[in-house]
């Protein structure tokens, strides 16, 4: 393919700032909702507004043929920004912290650039999904209908990965991210004088006890070939030195690369709890709130992602063997309800910036036009009725 015109990608970085400097939280983000469909409309895009409340479609037809949707995350997180460039953050206490901005920019950029040249024969989906981070867009926007009203072949995204060095992206067939649920433990006991703890019934001590046996479910319980990560993160109880308190509350998260790791890990959980406490006098309860499921890369549309990569200019490397990652990810749920595929794009310049999710990150603008080139070289592959391939 031909390198992406050096407007467009200047024009790509003006919209990644303009949206960094005015970040919303998810399913509030009305005003980058009202920019992504404004821009959507001036590409000459059909626009479908208002699924999963701020969520946009834009449908870009070239004659007969297949679909292939695209999707980009446009929500910020609730963190205050530390970084003092010229298009910081606006908004008190929410910044763009983990690259959405950059994302929605890259999509919006493969638009304009489609819009334009049509060099494919069919239908592409650009999907602007709110809420990436916590509540969960992408299961709404599935809910609603999504690939009802908007049937596609294949579906596919993108994150910016600091930790890979810029020119290298990943795309594994199988797992690329962890499931995410939290649990939510109470132990009841007997509250007493804590000069004369054999009155009560200490849940303090249960819960110890506790923290510690539920490490044992993943190094002992699980085959070391399953991963899974327990991480106990909240502990609450008591209100005086000299009290043995009546409960405690235990909270954290379950990271799992498997359902079957999943299920069996908070089978593995629940019996722990019920069943540690019972010796120390303690009743034990577990709660879930359930979270994304494992994101899982369908292996036909990895390799159609990985050929598009390839050819894709400013793009050197691409490794399809790197090891999961045990963070989570919403999109999980577009690829449970339809075949698709899941991409992590270097971030790393020589020297590496601030983590996701730290509030001294900032998107890296050298990804925009490999960022493009990308989504540009899978529409011209995928939708090319010469070399079209089974799949998409």
């Amino acid at each position: 393919m031909q390198p992406i015109p050096e407007d467009i990608i200047q024009q790509a970085i003006t919209w990644r700032r303009e949206i960094h400097a005015c970040p919303e939280i998810g399913l509030q983000e009305f005003h980058t909702s009202a920019k992504i469909s404004e821009l959507l409309e001036t590409f000459g895009l059909e626009v479908h507004t208002g699924m999963a409340g701020t969520g946009i479609i834009g449908v870009l037809r070239n004659g007969e043929g297949p679909a292939i949707g695209i999707r980009a995350d446009i929500d910020a997180l609730p963190i205050q920004e530390n970084n003092t460039v010229a298009w910081c953050s606006a908004s008190p206490g929410t910044m763009h912290a983990c690259g959405h901005d950059g994302h929605t920019a890259i999509l919006l950029g493969a638009a304009r650039y489609l819009s334009q040249t049509r060099a494919f024969q069919g239908t592409v989906c650009f999907i602007f999904q709110p809420a990436e981070e916590n509540a969960g867009g992408g299961r709404l926007m599935v809910e609603e209908g999504l690939f009802d009203r908007f049937p596609m072949s294949a579906v596919y995204a993108l994150h910016n990965w600091p930790g890979l060095p810029v020119g290298e992206v990943a795309v594994n067939p199988g797992p690329m991210m962890a499931s995410q649920d939290n649990f939510f433990i109470t132990l009841t006991g007997v509250g007493c004088h804590a000069a004369m703890p054999e009155k009560g019934a200490d849940p303090v001590l249960a819960g110890a006890h506790l923290i510690t046996a539920l490490q044992t479910i993943t190094t002992r319980r699980l085959s070391p070939l399953d991963s899974a990560v327990i991480s106990v993160t909240q502990l609450q109880a008591g209100e005086a030195i000299n009290v043995v308190p009546q409960t405690m509350q235990l909270s954290g998260t379950l990271r799992c690369l498997s359902q079957r790791a999943r299920a069996q890990c908070q089978a593995l959980m629940a019996d722990y709890v019920e069943q540690l406490a019972g010796p120390f006098g303690v009743r034990g309860e577990i709660h879930w709130e359930y979270g994304y499921p494992v994101t899982v890369n369908h292996a036909q549309q990895a390799e159609t992602l990985a050929r598009a990569a390839r050819g894709t200019p400013g793009i050197t490397q691409v490794h399809t063997q790197l090891p999961p990652s045990m963070a989570a990810e919403d999109f999980a749920y577009l690829l449970e309800a339809c075949p698709g595929a899941y991409l992590w794009l270097g971030a790393d310049g020589p020297t590496p910036g601030a983590s996701l999710h730290n509030p001294y990150y900032d998107f890296n603008d050298q990804l925009i036009a490999p960022g493009i080139g990308l989504w540009v070289s899978l529409v011209e592959q995928s939708l090319n009725p010469v070399a079209v391939t089974s799949e998409d």
